[in-house]
């Protein structure tokens, strides 16, 4: 069994021009981990996954994949690796098997360990359709299963995910991230970004980037203490004339973050004698009540708060 860390990234920058799309960015990761990217649209963590995967070879810096540099272009990364990309990979015109073979081939599989390898993977999976079943007539979150299963039809050590639940039904993305707990169960490590922020709390530490570079890391409940140290309250004005209050309370000392959730808002504080001083004013009609941060209110504070 191999040791040491699954990924040991160190100052990776990629660079398409004068464009840099991951600016000195560095982390580890362990073996068996589910390690997560978190970011808004073009925060670089697409870019960062296809440069884990052997696809782009780093413009600086250094990045070890299962102990593996890129000397090779990257190409020794690619054997011990399975990447699922977020728009669906397989074809629609192909059947179960075709798309099968065809990545099989890819890979330059011996066909008989391929068809071990599918076996194996229709029942992690669950899949119990004829071979001959064309994939553009299975439902969704059945087809983001079926590529899974490609992507580990090579037995990798690391699989990569990029937004593999986008666009299906909450009850597939339920039974897809059970998935990715057996899978890790089975000793693989997984890379999965997303913009569930459910889903996000499931993975057991969380990269958040912004514009390329990394601004946080550690595991959920890390990033909510780091992000919000002090008490959080949920307000809720009932249709009362809360304007001038919430003037007011924007400019309040020791508010670390404002922001609407719904028909509700979130205030933090720094502490609790700053909740107090601010919450005096409240409307009658209104309601405080305490409340723990999630990583919806992390993202809103380290994301879009440092855009605003």
């Amino acid at each position: 069994m191999k040791t040491g860390p699954a990924l040991e990234v160190k100052g990776l920058s990629i660079k398409f021009g004068d464009f840099t799309a991951v600016d000195d960015v560095s982390f580890s990761v362990a073996r068996g981990e589910i390690f997560g990217f978190l970011g808004a649209n073009g925060a670089g963590k697409t870019t960062a996954i296809r440069t884990l995967c052997g696809l782009l070879v780093p413009s600086s810096g250094s990045a070890l994949v299962g102990g593996l540099d890129f000397s090779d272009g990257g190409k020794s990364i690619k054997k011990i690796v399975g990447y699922m990309s977020q728009k669906f990979t397989l074809y629609n015109d192909l059947t179960v098997g075709e798309n099968l073979d065809f990545a099989a081939g890819l890979r330059k599989m011996e066909p008989r360990y391929a068809a071990k390898r599918r076996r194996e993977l229709f029942e992690l999976i669950g899949f119990d359709r004829p071979l001959s079943t064309m994939v553009a007539s299975l439902p969704g979150g059945v087809k983001q299963e079926l590529a899974l299963a490609s992507a580990m039809l090579h037995d990798p050590e690391i699989v990569f995910l990029d937004e593999p639940t986008s666009g299906v039904s909450p009850g597939s993305r339920a039974r897809f991230w059970a998935l990715i707990h057996k899978i890790t169960g089975l000793g693989k490590t997984v890379i999965v970004t997303t913009h569930y922020m459910d889903e996000a709390e499931q993975c057991g530490r969380i990269a958040l980037m912004r514009a390329g570079r990394l601004i946080a890391l550690g595991s959920p409940e890390e990033l909510k203490r780091g992000a919000f140290p002090g008490p959080m309250t949920e307000l809720d004005f009932k249709g009362a004339e809360a304007g001038e209050f919430i003037s007011a309370l924007k400019k309040a000392p020791g508010l670390l973050e404002f922001s609407p959730h719904g028909m509700r808002w979130h205030a933090a504080f720094r502490d609790q004698a700053a909740l107090s001083a601010a919450l005096a004013g409240l409307p009658v009609s209104a309601s405080a009540g305490l409340i723990k941060p999630s990583l919806e209110d992390v993202f809103i504070r380290l994301i879009e708060g440092a855009e605003r």
